[in-house]
């Protein structure tokens, strides 16, 4: 018997919300755009739970979550000679999560 809404875990949950997102903006290269879809809108949605989920898929296959992290946690630690930098920003917010004790 399949899960109900209320059975699935947050990792389900966040995969799947990870999945249609990828698939939506495929092409897409805007910020703004990819952060105003509804699936990473709703990614946002489930807060802090979210927050190692996030930075596992920055550290796997980085992508542009950022915008989401800085939204749900309210903390940016990317010095401002990084940004722009991909690798330089994901290292800064791995680096962040292990000091706020996040595990992945």
């Amino acid at each position: 018997m399949p899960k109900t809404r209320k059975e699935e875990t947050i990792e389900e949950i966040f995969m799947e919300l990870v999945s249609t997102w990828k698939q939506e903006t495929r092409g897409i290269s805007a910020t703004t755009e990819l952060a105003i879809h509804p699936a990473y809108q709703q990614i946002i949605g489930l807060g802090e739970l979210a927050v190692p989920l996030l930075l596992r898929e920055l550290e796997q296959k980085s992508g542009r979550w950022f915008w989401a992290l800085k939204a749900i946690t309210r903390e940016d630690p990317v010095p401002p000679e990084s940004r722009g930098r991909t690798k330089e920003m994901v290292k800064a917010w791995l680096e962040w999560g292990r000091k706020n004790g996040y595990t992945w």
